[in-house]
């Protein structure tokens, strides 16, 4: 424990003694905390630097099912602000679903999940971070302009006391590197990107190797073509294939079953998806992007799969989310100011056994993708319409460039016919292999 937590475990505990004192049935105190560190540069020159710190902490008290919050500051006075949020409680509505987490399923033992890297990174070393990234970049045959580079620095955390005696507290590093460069001139320049974003240093994809990528995949999208309409495979870059991933997150999510906008809340036990397809979330990998030794609301949790085999087996629940369904938690709350929701922690498709180049190797007419655009999900009918630009396949080999396309089909379909490749990258908090979508409508020309 660092020096600034002990006064900050000492503060919500004081806040959950002084709720009890006012009159509550049960409370609990949190603070969650910020701390972050920017710059970012283009053409060899700094736009921007940028340093930002907070510590948001909140008081929630129980008056039987009635519940109320209030935000709370370093120099609140615990007794004062007990008694206005007991006052809240005693006039609010009552609500059948929250309360606590029950007291044998807070976390007992704090795990170790090597979250926090004592380095500190000066602004001086961001910068020639972000500057060497961006020179990388622009000495790429074909790169033309610079949208920018940057780098960053920061630590965040959970600080959490409640009336059922939990104290505990974690905090995670998090360090990043990115680029954006132009190809081309006049009206055939292409963008492309790349970044790394881990919670210790070292980890860091170098800057050099960060900006060549970027600057390789803005090359290699130049003089795009458009393609006739039909339907074809489709294969999706792990870059895009994590946004699918982020679907299935989001349709196993309580929260959506519990208002009726999940297009899978009337699916539990039944096949979702083909039965290649397991989907894991671990909120205890070590050196996880999402890792965390106990939820928004003390619980500990534990690893899920809530597909597997194709088969749907869990949603991710928090305290209320859980007893609205009837069900009881797994540790996926997530604190958000004064509430909790449920959420995925370090999520992935886990990866099948065909390596992505025999992937493509097998598909005649297809498309690769490598980039979409706006936003036509439903996740409450599961139609999907997005548009998109990427790489041709043709007779198993990449091709040529293509844009404005859109793809559709609906993510029903899509999870069944979907086959994962074998290269999933776990240093993602929401981590997907290439994919194969082995029929979508490919709109084009």
């Amino acid at each position: 424990m660092s020096l600034d937590e002990k006064p900050l475990l000492d503060r919500v505990a004081s806040l959950v003694e002084a709720a009890k004192r006012a009159g509550a049935d049960a409370a609990d105190a949190v603070v969650m905390r910020s701390r972050s560190s920017s710059v970012s540069v283009r053409l060899g020159k700094v736009e921007g630097t940028e340093s930002a710190e907070s510590d948001d902490m909140s008081l929630r008290v129980f008056v039987g099912r009635r519940v109320a919050s209030v935000s709370a500051t370093r120099s609140s006075d615990p007794a004062a602000l007990a008694e206005r949020a007991v006052a809240m409680a005693k006039v609010s509505p009552e609500d059948p679903y929250q309360s606590l987490a029950e007291p044998e399923r807070l976390a007992r033992d704090i795990a170790d999940l090597d979250l926090i890297d004592s380095m500190e990174v000066p602004a001086e070393r961001l910068t020639e971070d972000a500057l060497a990234a961006e020179e990388a970049a622009l000495a790429v045959p074909g790169v033309t302009n610079s949208s920018g580079a940057g780098a960053s620095a920061g630590s965040g955390g959970l600080v959490l006391a409640t009336s059922h005696g939990f104290v505990g507290q974690y905090s995670a590093t998090r360090f990043g590197r990115s680029a954006s460069v132009i190809a081309g001139e006049g009206t055939k320049m292409e963008r492309d990107y790349d970044y790394s974003s881990r919670l210790h240093f070292a980890d860091l994809e170098t800057p050099e190797k960060i900006g060549r990528t970027a600057g390789e995949r803005a090359v290699k999208r130049l003089n795009p073509r458009r393609v006739k309409t039909g339907v074809f495979p489709v294969v999706y870059d792990p870059r895009v294939a994590r946004g699918i991933a982020g679907h299935i997150a989001s349709a196993v999510n309580g929260a959506a079953v519990a208002r009726k906008t999940s297009f899978l809340r009337d699916m539990m036990g039944k096949q979702v998806a083909s039965s290649g397809v397991t989907v894991t979330d671990d909120p205890f990998r070590r050196r996880g992007q999402n890792s965390r030794p106990f939820d928004g609301e003390g619980v500990a949790g534990k690893r899920l799969a809530p597909v597997e085999k194709g088969i749907l087996t869990a949603w991710f629940l928090s305290t209320s989310t859980a007893r609205e369904l009837g069900l009881e938690t797994n540790g996926r709350g997530v604190r958000a100011s004064s509430s909790v929701n449920p959420s995925a922690t370090n999520f992935a498709i886990e990866p099948g056994e065909t390596p992505p180049e025999d992937m493509i190797a097998s598909i005649k007419n297809g498309f690769y993708v490598t980039e979409l655009f706006g936003h036509g999900v439903d996740l409450v009918t599961g139609d999907y319409s997005r548009g998109a630009s990427g790489f041709w396949i043709e007779n198993g080999v990449i091709a040529y460039p293509v844009s404005e396309i859109t793809i559709a089909s609906n993510l029903k379909d899509m999870f069944l016919r979907m086959t994962p490749a074998s290269d999933l990258d776990r240093n993602y908090g929401i981590a997907a292999p290439t994919l194969l979508i082995d029929e979508m409508t490919v709109a084009g020309e």
